[in-house]
């Protein structure tokens, strides 16, 4: 039986949002991504739901789903705590920003969203290559053990971070982070995704980090970046009293609910996938979104 959601207007069978919830976070979160970047676009194209107000229903879902991922990363020693607060202090402000614009310049974002489609393109270009150069260097390695995913912090300062992890040590830009992390948050408060779809590309094709040890810190960036952004479009809406700003708790409520479970059950499962597979994972995703965006932007949808 189908129930409606008088926020949004959805008209649903009550299980559909928590089963599709689920199957998407349990493959995406092994990639330090929510799902919300996918679920956007069923909440608009399948249930029909295109008012303002999806963006923050959509953080609704990630507040409510991503604990369980961080929980258990956290448990096996594979958060880089000084990489996630780098990644927090940046998405923040970023949000809010993000949220104004969304309100503000893009009701019908479709310019930005060709801008989007080309740069997660480029990084599914490099993910590609990232893999064909894996394959040539032979047959992967085994799933590694809890013991060898445990990551440890050598340095962390206001120039650079580094941190080691099965024997090598990795180093990064933290003002570097910084700006790309408050620039993933604008992105992540116009479309209600949360960032980590962008964000976790770009750290392991740019930055060139293992893929075991930034699925977590994407995660808890994304979980403390849409608490912000619910509340932001939750305190704003009054302002537009026009539009139809102010999240559907129910709806995200239920999308979080699955994906609750679905990434548990992905972040339990990833020390067991090869980081190869996960970054061909990555890479289809990113050819989706980007292909998405991009033809939406020429046809006008």
């Amino acid at each position: 039986m189908d129930v409606v959601f008088p926020v949004s207007g959805v008209e649903t069978p009550i299980w559909l949002p928590p089963l599709v919830a689920f199957v998407v976070s349990y493959f995406v979160s092994m990639a330090g991504l929510s799902g919300a970047f996918l679920l956007l676009p069923f909440q608009m194209s399948v249930l029909g739901f295109t008012s303002p107000a999806v963006s923050p229903t959509n953080l609704v879902f990630n507040v409510v789903a991503i604990p369980s991922g961080v929980v258990r990363y956290v448990r096996e020693g594979r958060m880089v705590w000084p990489l996630t607060w780098v990644v927090v202090a940046g998405t923040v402000p970023g949000i809010v920003a993000g949220g104004f614009v969304r309100l503000r310049c893009f009701p019908d974002p479709l310019t930005f969203k060709a801008f989007v489609g080309c740069v997660l393109l480029y990084l599914a270009i490099r993910m590609v290559l990232d893999v064909v150069r894996s394959r040539r260097g032979g047959a992967p390695a085994p799933p590694p053990t809890p013991e060898e995913l445990t990551v440890r912090t050598v340095a962390f300062g206001l120039r650079h971070l580094v941190y080691e992890f099965q024997g090598v040590s990795y180093r990064c830009s933290v003002p570097g982070i910084f700006l790309l992390s408050l620039a993933v948050g604008v992105v992540g408060g116009i479309y209600g995704i949360g960032g980590g779809a962008i964000i976790a590309p770009f750290f392991v094709a740019i930055y060139r980090l293992p893929v075991h040890t930034v699925a977590g810190a994407t995660l808890m960036g994304t979980f403390v970046t849409s608490v912000v952004g619910v509340v932001f479009f939750q305190i704003i809406a009054p302002w537009y009293a026009g539009q139809s700003v102010a999240p559907d708790w129910l709806l995200g409520g239920l999308f979080g609910l699955g994906g609750l479970v679905g990434m548990y059950a992905g972040a339990r499962t990833q020390r067991h996938v090869p980081a190869l597979w996960i970054k061909v994972m990555i890479g289809l995703v990113l050819l989706y979104v980007s292909g998405s965006y991009l033809c939406g932007f020429f046809l006008g949808r």
